[in-house]
């Protein structure tokens, strides 16, 4: 038996506390569950439901349908559309042909029931004209596969023993719901529809029903392809083997910044690497060239990774990467000249104009997959979507022969009006919006703080400290207030060399490259000159300014790979300006700290990376530095105890104020966005005043 089959996931027990809405949002969040059955934001489930009109207070049927933009494994009730059966029916005189199909979408809002605010997509006729009360439309890999064949009609009856119809490539729409309607009208025994080229079509009058024959009907569908396919060679057969991990992450860490930077004109790209087995078999193969010209077939694969992919012309048993950089400039223009004459051919008069040309989907024979979008999200689910495109071709090449939609086809739904509209509602992004942060000591107060500043704003960070369980900690913080996809961390000793080059590459690897570097790893120390060993001197100046060397040097290599410019920020502190007694050692290494941000300034300019510094005082809250000995030291200084420390500072200051980790992470925010865009090589205070460190 196969292992390849869908699971039932529906308890009884569970289910039978549910309302009707409930029991709908259940059965979405159980088949969005499996990207077998469908991938992020694809598909769309609904149910008609007998509600009482807040108005009249009569029963009425209405239509609980997936909103625009959700997702049926995470929704929940909030994410349905709702719409009166009635008024849906009303429509229907309306429709004046496929030429009008865009216009019956803006009846919809029309139809709404109780001011739902969650907008009607367009798959919405596809549920409401269907004579069942439970609807499944998902995009299973494995009906794509029989959808996506030379003979899907044929492979349907075939597979299916007449008890799912087929119907022809159309875009969803008006008429789609029609077609639906008719052939379920004209044959009550019909249990759904498998739709040329694009997915499944499933129905009954009862929930748990539905959701079960939409299992049924998959996991007939593979248990056919897995019997088909049974002995045959898998995409002709391996051309290339995989390389080792190790070596598939130095040919990402290399080539990602080089994309990122050459294709980021436009916007700002942010990448996702992916190397699984179905990626590899598929990058390995003796049919990649052929198949991946072919373009993918269901309308969700190529609106996320457009018609086609980019293939690297990357020969893992030559190890050719130097020559594959060399030619990546010319096989870039090539892709988007292609995509160019695509758009041309295909464009109708009132078409939007051509959307950036660059790729989104590289495939590396020998080590995986990159994806690149605005953000880190829409990058890696890029690269789900394509898994689920190789999943279709190895099925259906299998078993007949993979066909990819027709190019104006693809190209009526990629340039759809309406799928514009939804770009251009979209809202505007947040000033880092596609900015990736390197941050040292980010496990820290201020780090912390500074990475959390820096997300608020849409930014990408790579979290780097010595201490690894507070490292794990920061991480969980940032991924559970802004997304699994906003950061990445490793452990990282700011000494010692390799760590801070492989941390660098980190970079590259978790999302593509670096744009912001925030040094703010840090120590304290206090001793009277005559007291202070040597071991103590050499290990302030190992942290503090040799680390923040290594920082910058592997940073600015990897900026001026990458050739988009940067922001370096150097957390020093007032002690770089103005000398504190007992303190020599640190003294002397923040001033190391100030003078290479000068030097940093003086090389990046040309390259447009620009070098701050930020000087901190007194930062007691949340700081590391301020839970041992140097607290003990300074209090010692002033003659006062631990406790009256961040009262003595404030006192001192001019503002009478207190300086919090945010207060330093504002000021890093300011130095790393477009707001300084015009300064570099200078010194920002942040002390609540203290005039010995006035910049002069």
């Amino acid at each position: 038996m196969s292992t390849n089959l869908l699971a039932n996931l529906w308890n009884d027990a569970d289910a039978s506390l549910m309302s009707e809405p409930e029991l709908l949002q259940y059965r979405s969040n159980l088949l969005g569950s499996d990207m077998r059955v469908t991938n992020y934001g694809g598909g769309n489930t609904s149910a008609k439901l007998q509600m009482n009109d807040p108005l009249t207070g009569q029963t009425t049927s209405v239509l609980w349908v997936k909103g625009s933009g959700g997702d049926i494994g995470s929704m929940g009730l909030e994410g349905f559309s709702t719409l009166y059966m009635d008024k849906l029916n009303q429509l229907l005189p309306l429709y004046r042909g496929v030429e009008f199909e865009d216009e019956m979408v803006a009846y919809l809002p029309h139809c709404t029931f109780n001011l739902n605010s969650r907008a009607a997509s367009i798959d919405t006729p596809l549920h409401a004209y269907l004579p069942y009360l439970h609807v499944d439309h998902l995009h299973p890999d494995a009906v794509i596969a029989i959808a996506a064949s030379k003979n899907s009609q044929q492979l349907t009856k075939e597979i299916f023993n007449g008890e799912i119809g087929w119907l022809p490539w159309r875009r969803p729409g008006f008429q789609l719901g029609m077609d639906l309607h008719k052939i379920a009208t004209e044959n009550p025994h019909l249990k759904g529809v498998v739709l040329e080229s694009h997915g499944l079509f499933t129905w009954a009058n009862d929930n748990k029903e539905c959701y079960l024959n939409s299992l049924n009907i998959i996991n007939k569908a593979q248990s056919w392809l897995e019997q088909k396919s049974a002995g045959k060679a898998t995409f002709g057969g391996e051309r290339f083997t995989s390389l080792s991990e190790d070596k598939r992450r130095q040919v990402v860490a290399r080539l990602m910044p080089l994309i990122r930077g050459k294709t980021s004109k436009k916007q700002r790209q942010i990448g996702h690497f992916n190397a699984c087995d179905e990626v590899l078999q598929f990058v390995n193969s003796m049919d990649l060239d052929r198949l991946a010209k072919l373009g993918t077939s269901c309308p969700d694969h190529f609106l996320r990774t457009k018609i086609r992919p980019f293939v690297v012309a990357y020969d893992p048993q030559k190890d050719n990467l130097d020559e594959v950089i060399k030619s990546l400039d010319k096989s870039l223009a090539d892709y988007r000249d292609d995509y160019a004459g695509y758009y041309q051919r295909c464009k109708h008069d009132n078409s939007p104009a051509m959307r950036d040309p660059n790729p989104v989907i590289y495939l590396i024979p020998g080590v995986g997959m990159l994806s690149f979008a605005k953000d880190k999200a829409t990058a890696r689910i890029a690269g789900e979507f394509y898994v689920n495109a190789i999943n279709v071709m190895r099925g259906a090449d299998s078993v007949s022969e993979y066909v990819g939609l027709p190019e104006q086809e693809a190209f009526d739904i990629e340039y759809w009006l309406l799928e514009e509209a939804k770009l251009q509602r979209m809202p505007k992004p947040k000033s880092l919006a596609g900015h990736i942060a390197l941050v040292t000591g980010g496990a820290g107060g201020i780090g912390l703080a500074t990475a959390k500043r820096l997300a608020t704003e849409g930014a990408n960070i790579v979290l780097m400290d010595i201490d690894e369980e507070a490292l794990t900690v920061a991480k969980n913080e940032l991924s559970n207030e802004f997304g699994k996809d906003c950061a990445a961390s490793i452990k990282m000793d700011v000494t010692q060399e390799e760590d801070v080059v492989q941390a660098v590459k980190h970079c590259a690897l978790a999302f593509g490259g670096l744009d912001i570097v925030v040094s703010n790893a840090g120590i304290a120390s206090s001793a009277p000159l005559e007291e202070t060993s040597l071991e103590l001197w050499n290990k302030n100046q190992s942290i503090l300014s040799t680390g923040y060397f290594l920082v910058a040097r592997e940073a600015f290599s990897l900026l001026k790979q990458q050739n988009m410019g940067g922001n370096m920020v150097f957390i020093a502190s007032k002690n770089g300006l103005v000398a504190s007694a007992n303190a020599s050692a640190y003294c002397v290494a923040k001033a190391a700290e100030i003078q290479l941000s000068r030097c940093v300034a003086l090389e990046g300019a040309p390259l447009g990376i620009r070098s701050n510094v930020v000087n901190p005082d007194a930062v007691l809250r949340g700081s590391k530095i301020w839970t041992g000995k140097w607290k003990e030291e300074r209090a010692s200084a002033y003659q006062l105890s631990t406790d009256d420390l961040e009262e003595h500072y404030r006192q001192r200051s001019m503002l009478k104020l207190n300086v919090l980790p945010e207060d330093i992470a504002e000021a890093i925010y300011f130095f790393a966005s477009a707001a300084s865009a015009k300064s570099t090589g200078n010194i920002l205070n942040v002390d609540a005043g203290h005039a010995p460190s006035f910049t002069r």
